[in-house]
C-alpha cells in the first residue's frame, strides 16, 4: 500500500516545468483583454464604432431563482455605439423602418423605469394592454409576434427576467438590464419621462379649465381618475 508522500512523488514537477506552466497560464488569461483591444482598435478605425462594456449597477435579489434564459447574465456584456454625429447618423446610417422597434423599447424601459427599475411580468402586460398590446396577439402590425418582442428585450439586455420564490408561490419578475442602465441610455429617458409628465400636466390643466366651464363634471371625474392612477406609477 502506497503512503501519502509517495502518492504526491508521482507528481513531482521541476521548477523548470512550474515556471512554463505558469506562464502559459498567465498569458491564456490575459488573452481575453488582449482580444477585446484588439477589436476595439479595429472597429473604430475601420467602421467607426466604439465597443463599450456594460456594467450592471444592481446585483439581482438574493431570494429569486434565475430563468435558464439568463444563465449567462454573468458573463460581460459588450455594445458597439455609432461614434458618427447624431444628424449624420440619422441621415445616413439610421433604418426609419426600424423605427417602431425603437419605440416600443423605448417605451417598455420607460415603464419600468417608472415602477422603480422592477416590475411584476403581470404589472407589465397590464401597462401593455392598455397600449393595445396583447400577449396572444402573434401577428400585430407592427411587432408581430407581442410577447417574443418583448423577450427580445431580454435577449438583448435591456431587460432581465427572473423568477421571484415568495409567500404567493413564483413570480415573474422584470428588472432593467445593463443596456438600459447605461449612462446615455438612461438619461434619454429621464429626459423623456420627464418631458412626457410636463406635457400631460398642461393638458389636463387645460381639460380642468374646460371641463369647469362646460361644467361637465362627470368627464372631469373620469379624466382625474386617470391622472391619479399616472401619478400612482410615477411615484
Amino acid at each position: 500500500m502506497s503512503t501519502g508522500v509517495e502518492d504526491l512523488s508521482q507528481f513531482d514537477l521541476s521548477d523548470e516545468e512550474k515556471d512554463r506552466l505558469v506562464a502559459e497560464n498567465y498569458r491564456l488569461r490575459a488573452l481575453p483583454a488582449a482580444v477585446i483591444d484588439k477589436a476595439k482598435e479595429k472597429l473604430a478605425g475601420l467602421f467607426g464604432y466604439d465597443l463599450k462594456e456594460l456594467q450592471r449597477t444592481r446585483p439581482p435579489a438574493k431570494n429569486q431563482t434565475r430563468s435558464s434564459q439568463n444563465s449567462a447574465a454573468d458573463m460581460r456584456s459588450y455594445i458597439v455605439i455609432s461614434q458618427l454625429p447624431a444628424n449624420v447618423y440619422q441621415k445616413h446610417v439610421e433604418d426609419i423602418s426600424t423605427a417602431h422597434l425603437t419605440g416600443f423599447t423605448f417605451v417598455i424601459i420607460s415603464v419600468v423605469h417608472l415602477a422603480g427599475g422592477k416590475i411584476s411580468e403581470e404589472n407589465l402586460w397590464h401597462h401593455m394592454r392598455r397600449m393595445g398590446l396583447q400577449e396572444a396577439d402573434e401577428n400585430h402590425p407592427a411587432l408581430g409576434n407581442v410577447k417574443l418582442s418583448l423577450e427580445v428585450l431580454v435577449q438583448q439586455r435591456y431587460l432581465q427576467k427572473d423568477k421571484v420564490n415568495g409567500p404567493e408561490g413564483t413570480t415573474v419578475m422584470y428588472e432593467l438590464a445593463e443596456r438600459a442602465l447605461d449612462g446615455e441610455v438612461s438619461q434619454k429617458i429621464k429626459e423623456y419621462i420627464s418631458q412626457a409628465q410636463a406635457d400631460m400636466l398642461l393638458e389636463y390643466v387645460d381639460y380642468v379649465i374646460s371641463m369647469v366651464k362646460r361644467r361637465k363634471i362627470g368627464s372631469f371625474v373620469m379624466k382625474t381618475l386617470l391622472f391619479i392612477e399616472f401619478l400612482g406609477l410615477v411615484l
